[in-house]
């Protein structure tokens, strides 16, 4: 029976905090003209605003916590493991081809949108079938994770395209992606060695 390494909840856990701490001080640092409720995360990243170094190590920081907690999930399905490292290569690409600061790319929303698939698709990826398989693995959570994340990007990509919340949105979808793996992770250490991880 393989477990998961207890540095997988570190991993796991910062990501979330990663994320969420470097949006709130890029965002504070940028000040007034930064409206984060319509306002995406990436024009933070862009360069030449004050924040950007803040927003672009958050991304940095947040891909190599997925890279890390993909090598330490081993009861996930190979393909689910597989695609949230990817994720996590995804979004340290996003910190490498930053957004203009002078308005859209089609090179930075490509690589965002496939980190917005990657982390969408892993959990349903990572299901496994049996009696002892942690509950966070299991087809019906590992579903309606994916159809929720599904739901939060077609979300964003509504409000983007009217000029809404977008930055609500945003937030909201990357929030729940940031956290799932913890909740994974969470779910496999709390079984017992008998009961939990399969093999």
């Amino acid at each position: 029976m393989r477990s998961v390494p207890a540095w997988a909840l570190v991993s796991s856990g910062c990501a979330p905090v990663f994320l969420i701490m470097g949006w709130l001080v890029a965002a504070s640092l940028q000040g007034s003209p930064y409206d984060p409720a319509a306002q995406t995360i990436s024009v933070l990243a862009a360069p030449g605003n004050a924040g950007s170094w803040v927003m672009t190590a958050a991304f940095i920081a947040l891909g190599f916590c997925h890279l890390m907690t993909a090598w330490g999930l081993r009861p996930a399905g190979t393909a689910g493991r597989t695609a949230l490292a990817a994720g996590g290569v995804a979004a340290l690409a996003v910190a490498v081809v930053p957004a203009p600061s002078g308005g859209g790319s089609l090179s930075h929303g490509s690589v965002a949108a496939v980190a917005f698939a990657l982390l969408a698709a892993w959990p349903v990826l990572a299901a496994r079938a049996g009696a002892a398989v942690p509950w966070a693995l299991r087809p019906a959570p590992c579903l309606a994770a994916t159809a929720v994340m599904t739901a939060g990007a077609a979300w964003f990509l509504i409000e983007l395209h009217l000029h809404g919340v977008a930055g609500v949105a945003e937030r909201a979808v990357t929030t729940l992606q940031s956290v799932w793996p913890f909740v994974v992770v969470l779910s496999c250490l709390r079984g017992s060695p008998r009961e939990g991880c399969p093999s």
